[in-house]
This record gives C-alpha cells, structure tokens and sequence, in this order.
C-alpha cells in the first residue's frame, strides 16, 4: 500500500498535477514527460482492473480509497481539467472502477470532509459525528 501511494502522488500528484495545472511557467518537457507517465499509469490500472473488480482483487480495500481521488477524479473529468488532455476516455475499466467507487455512500461522504472548494452545502469543515452530514447535499454518482 504505501508503495502504491507513493507512485500515485509523486509521478501523478507531485509531476503531472504541479506541471500541467499549477507551475507558473508552462515547461513543454516536464508537461510532456509527466504526462506520459501519467497515462502509462493510467494504462497500468486499465490493465489491472481488467481482470478484478478493484484495485487488489474482488473486494474493496483502502487501495481504492487512496487512489480514486487521483485517478478516479481524473477520469470523472474532476482534476487538473485533463480528462481530454490525457485521453482518459479510452481507460474503459479505469472508468468503470471510477464510477463504481463513487457511487459508494460512504466514498461520496468522505469526499465532503475538509473540502476547500466548491458548494458550500457540499463541504464538511468539520466532523464530529454522523449528524454533520444530514445538513448537507449528498452527490449521487
């Protein structure tokens, strides 16, 4: 697992994330590079989730609960505005692992805690128990 996470956030988070989106001067080789990491991460996970339903076989794991918000995002059309930039379109069971995992309840809550951004009803500064979440407008996938 903790190789996992620092695949995703240093090639995709740390490179393509900071290249693509953020870094005040647009560098073609940088962009160019991590991007196509990115996609043969991307490429990795396609190839994977072809033969399993999640990450690490059948059944859900804290794999895909630390991945989805990178890659799953990504593919939703969520991050760094690249969906079309990186094709992801043609990840079918990136995609397809993405949705899943987001119409879980328990994912779509999780997703509201110490949100900086977007709607204010679907933002959860803080929680303390369970009720926090009955103020708020829970997504559907």
């Amino acid at each position: 697992m903790v190789i996992l996470a620092a695949w995703i956030s240093a090639i995709f988070g740390g490179g393509f994330g900071h290249f693509y989106a953020y870094a005040p001067e647009k560098f073609e080789y940088a962009i160019s590079r991590f991007s196509m990491e990115a996609k043969r991460q991307l490429d990795v996970l396609d190839r994977n989730l072809a033969e399993r339903q999640f990450l690490a076989g059948d059944h859900y794991s804290i794999a895909d609960i630390a991945t989805a918000p990178w890659y799953g995002a990504l593919v939703k059309g969520l991050l760094y505005d690249a969906a079309e930039f990186l094709d992801v379109s043609s990840y079918k069971n990136v995609i397809r692992w993405a949705n899943t995992i987001y119409a879980r309840p328990a994912f779509q809550r999780g997703r509201m805690v110490n949100k900086t951004h977007g709607l204010e009803s679907q933002k959860l500064e803080e929680r303390h128990n369970a009720n926090d979440f009955d103020k708020l407008d829970i997504p559907t996938a």
